[in-house]
């Protein structure tokens, strides 16, 4: 009510996963509509404009004489006005017509240019306003809208909104993603905070790095974990101490053939007496695989996807960020974690990979690792 009630054509609001501002983008865009308005929901992608069209289509069910026509995602009411739902991935498609009112969905997640050449210049002629809906993504451009409300600029009106704010999501599930979710993911998707550096990943690099190699010891219990590479990229062996979490022992090697890769990871797994050895299953992983597992080895496949990616890279992530694991202080390795970057989907996902022209070798192999220590895979295997 606080966002409704104020005056400001311009609103901008950044606020936490679930506070609930999709629901009140819907309701505004509705009573527009409503009163013979023109009112465009516009989002990063078709794909993610299914949340807000979802609910509309739901809650327009009930308006006597309400049109909704699926194909072209429009609802048109019996007094003229109407809502359509449009993308904003190619900001000239969004050219043309003029506007009441416009929802700017997840608009940290948009070019600029949507805005700034299609939408605002649609917004003259009606003198139609607009509601901007996001979760920060770094000091963007959704940054720099959200700083004309803070700095009192004519027209608009910014606000921060956490995910506690909203009234029906559970003290005890914010705090229980506070200690699962790294720092810098839920600072930004929970409190709705613009972090200034958004493509680093790994903080407290230096602080876990203080340990040196370390030799096999045969009362201890070890886990590995394996980034296998084909060609110009590097073969990495992790493998950590099950008890204490720590990097103990990492091999980096590349250009071998086959039979050389495999004989150096069964040599490595004899040596350090290990329980498992996870390897990356993808390209040239599953026939190193089924070759290992035939000598006897025990092995865990492991298949990369943008999705398991994101899993294991967060999960190392929070290692870092809660001081649960030590590592070599090897150049190579903190100098591929410092560099690592995230770069945030529409979809909400993240990717994860290192910059141009550099190696993430070791940061896949020790994230595989930590995987298969953190998940307690060490006790079995698929095989």
């Amino acid at each position: 009510m606080r966002i409704h009630n104020n005056l400001a054509r311009f609103k901008v609001v950044s606020a936490g996963r679930r506070f609930g501002k999709t629901r009140l983008a819907v309701l505004e865009c509705v009573n527009v509509a409503n009163q013979g308005g023109r009112a465009w929901w516009v989002s990063p992608t078709y794909k993610t404009s299914e949340v807000g069209w979802r609910p509309l289509r739901s809650l327009n069910r009930d308006v006597p004489g309400a049109e909704i026509r699926l194909g072209d995602r429009i609802i048109n009411y019996p007094n003229g006005g109407f809502v359509a739902v449009r993308s904003a991935d190619n900001p000239d498609s969004l050219r043309g017509e003029g506007l009441d009112f416009v929802v700017m969905d997840e608009c940290a997640f948009m070019q600029r240019e949507a805005w700034t050449e299609a939408i605002r210049p649609a917004l003259s002629d009606r003198q139609g306003k607009a509601l901007f809906i996001s979760t920060p993504k770094g000091r963007n451009h959704f940054w720099e809208l959200y700083q004309k409300g803070i700095n009192g600029e004519e027209g608009w009106q910014s606000w921060t909104f956490p995910t506690i704010s909203n009234p029906f999501i559970q003290a005890s599930e914010i705090e229980a993603a506070k200690r699962d979710l790294p720092e810098m993911i839920f600072r930004q998707e929970y409190l709705a905070e613009f972090i200034d550096d958004s493509g680093g990943v790994f903080r407290r690099v230096q602080e876990a790095a203080v340990l040196e190699p370390q030799e096999p010891d045969a009362n201890k219990q070890y886990v590995a974990g394996v980034d296998v590479a084909s060609s110009i990229d590097f073969t990495v062996v992790s493998i950590m101490d099950v008890k204490s979490k720590e990097l103990v022992y990492m091999d980096r090697f590349n250009r071998v053939d086959y039979n050389v890769l495999e004989n150096r990871l069964e040599a490595l797994y004899r040596r350090w007496h290990l329980d498992s050895m996870k390897i990356e299953a993808n390209s040239i992983g599953q026939p190193v695989i089924d070759h290992l597992y035939a000598k006897g080895l025990s092995i865990i496949p492991f298949t990369t996807t943008s999705a398991t990616k994101q899993a294991i890279i967060q999960g190392l992530q929070s290692a870092f960020e809660h001081g649960e694991i030590r590592i070599i202080n090897d150049p190579i390795l903190v100098g591929e974690l410092l560099s690592f970057e995230s770069k945030r989907s529409p979809s909400g996902g993240f990717s994860y990979s290192a910059p141009s022209g550099m190696h993430d070798d070791t940061v896949m192999s020790l994230a595989i690792a930590w995987s298969a220590l953190a998940g307690g895979l060490w006790f079995f295997s698929s095989y």
